[in-house]
């Protein structure tokens, strides 16, 4: 590469929102256009510079690629080291597609302190896209962490009446476990001898030593993904969050932490992961059943969809453990999968919330009589959450439940009932959302979607029906990647 592609998409939007910061100058309503129309700006330019990975990516090469290395620490071997891979490319490729989206939902529903939620947002995505190309440990970590700042000010800010309980308790858990994480970081480094990533990646610590490394790595990880028991920090984030902070946190934030399975935890430490598996298997069935079945008994929107990603992630830890080319495929599309269905309900519920300031359930009724648009849009995402043939949630849970199946018929068994749960959950509050009489006078005044909301749905809906018509599209992206690193954990394990 002539030049540092990767660190340009990664600090472009921190240079927008620097811009923003120092320049933009005026009353609240000034400065509140400005700066999201700079946001705005920025991010699209953000997105459209990062499809050039398509032209630079080989997907045959299953390496690192796009790698830019410096001397950043010399004193401690501390590189500046980034890289992508065919995992690694669709997390960074999200992250540049949900931020202008996420921009465009600020616009109309954030009303105070705009510039200042406009720069949370684009360092937010410095963050994002800086973690998901990391390829040093020192690296890795400070963006990991640097995720918690901004999105703890979307919350806390620009959150609902809770949002203080909210933003805190989403940063102590995810802070809690990110200190074993850097413990773990500091004894694997110390072993090794050097931070690069690259490196540690085969299974090149002792198993007693990998057993523990594993389970600090674990206790990160699980709280981001989030798995059962450690997820009760989502649903108060995403109730109080602002709609573009649930669509982030639902987007890419989730997939952080099955980001972090799959390059250390099966990467570097294969054995443990093979030793840890059941584990993972019991927790995964635990979330899937047990959450759909929480989220049967919601009435607050954002609650019930927030319920739903954590039994959505549980299809995600159960394929990548399955360690199969069905599993890991599986949970890969999953993981796209619900970073544009579950973004889009969430948007759903902030057109609503916009006109009306209410998330009760029972609070709506009948829309698809004054609302028929809105009505289709929703019911769209439904079915591609629930899982209908052609769309995009379809493809990674089958494929998930296949995986699960090639290590245990029962697993399958299990998560299959997880589907049926998901579609009585996500039917029931779209007949109470949508059907019925019309009879609430400020709901039946509510309006159409309009310009900016189109805007945000329809790239949504693309991907979701080119992600469920034509998966080999994502999945020759990554596919080679895969089949490389399974190969590598079960030479590493000795199975198969």
């Amino acid at each position: 590469m002539p030049f540092p592609f990767l660190s340009i998409i990664t600090f472009l939007p921190l240079i927008g929102a620097l811009a923003i910061l120092f320049f933009v100058r005026g009353d609240e309503e000034k400065t509140g256009k400005i700066s999201g129309q700079v946001a705005l700006w920025t991010s699209l330019i953000t997105f459209v510079i990062s499809l050039g990975i398509f032209k630079y990516f080989d997907p045959a090469d299953t390496g690192f690629q796009l790698v830019e290395k410096y001397i950043w620490i010399p004193s401690f071997n501390i590189m500046y080291q980034k890289g992508i891979d065919g995992i690694s490319l669709w997390f960074v490729l999200i992250s540049t597609l949900l931020t202008p989206i996420c921009v465009l939902s600020g616009i109309g529903g954030v009303h105070k302190r705009v510039k200042e939620f406009m720069i949370a947002l684009l360092v937010l995505e410095t963050m994002m896209v800086g973690m998901f190309t990391a390829l040093d440990f020192v690296l890795f970590y400070l963006f990991f962490e640097g995720v918690l700042i901004p999105m703890f000010l979307i919350i806390g800010v620009w959150g609902g009446a809770g949002r203080i309980y909210a933003s805190y308790k989403f940063f102590l858990y995810t802070f809690l476990g990110s200190v074993f994480m850097l413990i773990a970081i500091f004894a694997m480094v110390i072993h090794v001898g050097t931070t690069d990533m690259t490196a540690m990646m085969g299974g090149k610590f002792p198993k007693e030593m990998a057993l523990w490394l594993w389970l600090a790595f674990f206790a990160s990880f699980a709280v981001k993904t989030p798995m059962w028991p450690f997820h009760t920090w989502l649903p108060f984030a995403h109730v109080e969050a602002p709609t573009a902070g649930s669509v982030i946190l639902a987007g890419v934030l989730l997939k952080m932490g099955g980001y972090g399975f799959i390059r250390i935890s099966i990467q570097m430490l294969p054995e443990a992961s093979a030793h840890f598996a059941p584990l993972i298997f019991g927790l995964s069935l635990v979330a899937i059943i047990y959450t759909s079945l929480v989220a049967l008994m919601q009435t607050d929107m954002k609650k019930l969809i927030a319920y739903s990603s954590v039994a959505h992630m549980g299809f995600v830890t159960l394929g990548l453990f399955a360690m199969n080319t069905q599993g890991v495929d599986g949970a890969m599309i999953v993981m796209i999968s619900h970073a544009f269905v579950s973004g889009a309900l969430f948007l759903c519920v902030g057109v609503v919330y916009d006109r009306l300031h209410s998330r009760d359930i029972a609070r709506y009724g009948g829309m698809a009589i004054n609302m028929p648009k809105y009505a289709f849009v929703f019911m769209f995402f439904t079915l591609a959450s629930i899982g209908l043939p052609g769309l995009s949630g379809f493809v990674g849970e089958f494929l998930s439940m296949q995986g699960a199946y090639l290590v245990n018929s029962w697993l399958a068994f299990v998560a299959g009932i997880g589907v049926i749960l998901g579609a009585a959950y996500m039917l029931w509050l779209y007949r109470r959302l949508f059907y019925g009489p019309l009879e609430k006078a400020d709901v039946k005044a509510m309006p159409d979607l309009n310009a900016r909301e189109y805007a945000m749905f329809v790239p949504l809906i693309v991907l979701t029906v080119w992600l469920g018509v034509h998966p080999a599209t994502f999945r020759d992206m990554f596919a080679p990647t895969v089949e490389k690193m399974i190969a590598d954990y079960h030479q590493a394990t000795g199975s198969r």
